[in-house]
């Protein structure tokens, strides 16, 4: 229970940080025009050492907005952006590097997206055998 309340407070802070503060100043009002020529794209990514997001605890946390230019805390938001693009926001298109052999020594790791892509929300969790697999998938699990 302790680490599901651990995530929820990563999450739920991260989160807080990227999108502000949910209040009703923040929604727009109906037929409003938009703000931005851009769709909103705005995730926050977490990993953590465990079989799921449930029961691993967090290490990090970082913050990616692909949308108008790469920022975020993401240490490589540009190569995770473009990414991304390549495979459409679709994460669970990501493939290995090729090249990459990583042990088999099994140490779980579990990484979770949340957040909005192109103007559409994303939750995303996967778990890898070790760090080595998840590093293998590129720049957006570079962090």
């Amino acid at each position: 229970m302790r680490n599901t309340a651990r995530w929820a407070a990563a999450l739920g802070l991260t989160a807080a940080a990227v999108c502000g503060p949910l209040t009703g100043a923040a929604v727009a009002a109906p037929g409003a025009a938009p703000s931005s020529l851009y769709a909103p794209s705005a995730l926050v990514l977490t990993t953590g050492h465990g079989s799921d997001a449930a029961t691993a605890t967090p290490e990090r946390a970082v913050t990616l907005s692909c949308a108008p230019t790469a920022s975020g805390t993401h240490p490589a938001a540009d190569q995770a952006c473009a990414q991304l693009q390549g495979i459409g926001g679709d994460l669970a298109a990501l493939k290995p590097a090729p090249g990459v052999w990583c042990t088999k020594l099994y140490n779980p790791v579990v990484v979770t997206v949340q957040g909005v892509w192109q103007g559409k929300r994303v939750a995303y969790e996967s778990t890898f055998g070790n760090a080595c697999e998840r590093d293998s998938m590129g720049g957006v699990f570079a962090f």
